[in-house]
């Protein structure tokens, strides 16, 4: 028997997306050409907000918001199902200078975010600078490893068929208004709606059904050190390159934004960069092990807004993808409104912005 729905990508929106719709009572396979959640979900730094959140778009604002607020329940049951701690942690960021001061105020007034002006150096003695920073204490974090290894647990406990290693080859209709099928490399497969969740694959999957879809691969390096476990308590910003802490003494820096295409190569002038601006705020970073170097490539969307809404012309195709640097902090809202969707539930936002566009 067919499945209600077949998932196209595994990432961290492929799989909450199967979760929230087989909560939903649907029968849901997901099909993933690599290993489940191997890409950007894997990649990311897991900062549950958009870096600095008055720089960006209402639309993007509003699902980070609405993801942050349903965040603690929603790793709760991961944790509960899965028996795996994804390590939430309200961890706060501080912003060094350069930055917008008046707009950071008139942003954190407006949605009700705690802020708080102070020298960086009193929050977190270790850093180079004395200069005066905003402190944002409700900043959380998650790690995305843990993150996914959770869902995928939580899927496969929840009677999810989960396909990895199988790779889409075409998408095909059964007449202009539906989708009847996709041929893989395990052969063809069919139900009775399709979700395209394959980030920045999601537009060369689709080709000709969506020829004109904005989403594309966008790299991201990051490194990785291994401090002391007390080095680092905050996530750190400054001028787009942050450092974020774990629990256990792992410190992240990141990040680029590179439009090279589908190359995940990485490379020795951004590890350079990368490194010199981390031991530049954090000078005890230079005597911490560099243990790692890794890029990834994001779904690449317009100001940075994904896709969650049904195909203006295939009935039964949807899209949840592109969320583009923020589809971790995202994936809560973003699930849920898709499934408010597909349920013809009243959505918990307005769906306008996200509306698929040809």
């Amino acid at each position: 028997m067919n499945p209600d729905f077949l998932i196209l990508g595994g990432g961290i929106i492929g799989l909450s997306t199967a979760l929230e719709l087989a909560r939903d009572g649907a029968r849901v396979t997901v099909v993933e050409r690599g290993v489940a959640g191997g890409e950007s979900s894997w990649a990311g730094g897991g900062i549950l907000s958009p870096l600095l959140p008055w720089n960006y778009a209402t639309p993007v604002n509003r699902l980070c918001n609405l993801g942050n607020a349903l965040y603690p329940d929603w790793v709760a049951d991961l944790q509960s199902s899965a028996g795996v701690d994804p390590e939430y942690w309200r961890c706060g960021m501080l912003v060094l200078p350069p930055f917008d001061a008046r707009a950071a105020a008139d942003w954190c007034t407006q949605y009700a975010w705690p802020l708080d002006t102070l020298r960086a150096d009193h929050l977190m003695p270790g850093l180079a600078t004395s200069d005066t920073a905003l402190w944002l204490p409700e900043v959380a974090q998650v790690r995305n490893p843990r993150l996914i290894k959770a869902l995928r647990a939580a899927v496969l406990a929840r009677g999810i068929r989960l396909m990895e290693g199988v790779e889409i080859t075409a998408v095909t209709r059964a007449c202009d208004t539906r989708l009847g099928a996709i041929e893989t490399s395990s052969g063809r497969m069919a139900a009775d709606r399709y979700i395209m969740a394959a980030g920045a694959w999601s537009q060369t999957v689709l080709g000709n059904i969506a020829p004109r879809w904005p989403i594309k691969p966008m790299r991201g390096q990051m490194l990785l050190f291994k401090a002391a476990p007390d080095l680092l308590p905050h996530i750190v910003y400054r001028q787009g390159i942050y450092l974020i802490p774990r629990r256990d003494g792992h410190i992240l820096a990141g990040s680029t934004v590179e439009d090279v295409g589908f190359d995940k190569s990485t490379t020795e002038t951004v590890r350079q960069m990368l490194y010199n601006a981390a031991t530049g705020i954090l000078p005890a970073l230079r005597s911490a092990p560099l243990v790692q170097h890794w890029s990834g490539l994001r779904p690449g969307s317009p100001d940075n807004i994904p896709t969650i809404a049904r195909h203006p012309l295939i009935e039964n195709l949807y899209a949840n993808t592109g969320h583009f640097r923020y589809g971790v902090t995202m994936a809560p809202a973003s699930t849920r409104l898709l499934a408010e969707l597909i349920a013809g539930r009243k959505p918990t936002l307005d769906m306008a912005p996200y509306q698929w566009t040809l």
